[in-house]
């Protein structure tokens, strides 16, 4: 009877302790899991988008780009991008909008109301100086870390 007892107590201690283990161990692998998704969620998003500065000119103290996407995803939140513009020697972060230059403004073309795939923008870049002559290059980085650059000339 005393075996009984204690096989008895036995098992019910070690289902007990199983069902600790798992009940500490189940918030972990739904966190990992959580984050295993999102990650593959933004790989995915960086994968899908692309973008390519089709053009880049430079006129007093304006620099406009046209960038398409390229890719097969719609571009969201175009104002938290980066612009970086300059000479090899000498680059630049550009800000979106304001008042005290440099910054850059957009446009969407052919009246679109988000940056769908192949659709293109219109940048200007504002500078608190007029573009000499030289060669410059103008770079975008999206939210999703995707980049688009070109070279240009002036004068």
């Amino acid at each position: 009877m005393d075996k009984a007892i204690i096989t008895v107590l036995l098992i019910v201690g070690g289902i007990t302790a199983t069902l600790a283990i798992i009940n500490g161990i189940m918030p972990a692998i739904n966190q990992s899991q959580s984050a295993i998704n999102n990650a593959a969620s933004k790989a995915s998003e960086r994968i899908e988008s692309r973008i390519q500065v089709i053009q880049a000119s430079a006129s007093g103290n304006q620099v406009q780009a046209w960038i398409k996407n390229t890719g097969t995803t719609t571009i969201y939140d175009i104002p938290h991008s980066d612009f970086f513009l300059g000479s090899s020697d000498n680059f630049a972060f550009v800000s979106y909008g304001g008042s005290t230059t440099p910054y850059w403004t957009y446009t969407l073309m052919g009246d679109a109301e988000e940056w769908r795939p192949a659709g293109t923008i219109g940048v200007t870049i504002y500078l608190p100086y007029a573009v000499s002559g030289g060669t410059y290059s103008v770079k975008m980085v999206v939210p999703s870390g995707v980049t688009g650059e070109a070279a240009f000339s002036v004068g």
